[in-house]
């Protein structure tokens, strides 16, 4: 028996230790989380550049009338307005007379055509993330708010959808796979003025 206990000191002394766990350090304020090293990042570049393309579409659809969904003849630079169509389209809805209201005049399809395109361009880009994100969040949001109530789920639809995953891009920083993000963080700008990320 004496044997055998010490064959048995011996067997854990052959393995030792594991090292012991570290913390890592909490993050700078502002500093953004990484989205992952290898495919989860250009699943969330791929997301990103296509959520830019819904964006960039709809506003380049709107300008020209390319007959996705808006016709030719009612082309913004043939002198439809862009916000006619989804504005009037919601009178019956909860906010349709805010909304409605707002329809077709020249400073809100201004707002909504540049807000598009910029949008759009810094998710393509992957520049600008943050503001991007916010802004594209915010006209989502009155968006939803214009079609309330949803008429095939009580809250949730894709103007939602879109939003949440706007903030992920943003808090990812997303913008530095298959974008100009690192190049753009690195401007003496944005260096100054980080909101702009």
């Amino acid at each position: 028996m004496a044997i055998t206990e010490g064959r048995n000191r011996r067997n854990h002394n052959l393995h030792p230790a594991a090292p012991p766990a570290t913390v890592p350090a909490p993050r700078a304020h502002g500093e953004t989380i990484p989205t992952g090293a290898g495919p989860v990042r250009y699943v969330w570049a791929a997301a990103r550049i296509a959520i830019g393309w819904v964006f960039l579409w709809a506003f380049l659809d709107k300008l020209f009338g390319w007959g996705f969904a808006t016709p030719a003849a009612k082309a913004w630079i043939n002198g439809g307005s862009p916000t006619t169509g989804f504005l009037k389209g919601t009178a019956d809805r909860t906010f349709g007379g805010l909304f409605g209201a707002l329809a077709g005049q020249a400073w809100v399809d201004w707002l909504f055509m540049t807000g598009l395109a910029g949008i759009g361009a810094a998710l393509v880009l992957g520049v600008g993330m943050r503001v991007a994100a916010t802004t594209g969040g915010l006209l989502l949001l009155m968006m939803w708010a214009a079609e309330l109530p949803l008429t095939t789920n009580p809250f949730m639809d894709e103007h939602i959808v879109y939003a949440i995953v706007l903030a992920g891009l943003a808090l990812g920083g997303a913008g530095t796979t298959f974008g100009l993000g690192r190049i753009w963080a690195a401007t003496p700008l944005v260096r100054r003025f980080p909101i702009l990320k």
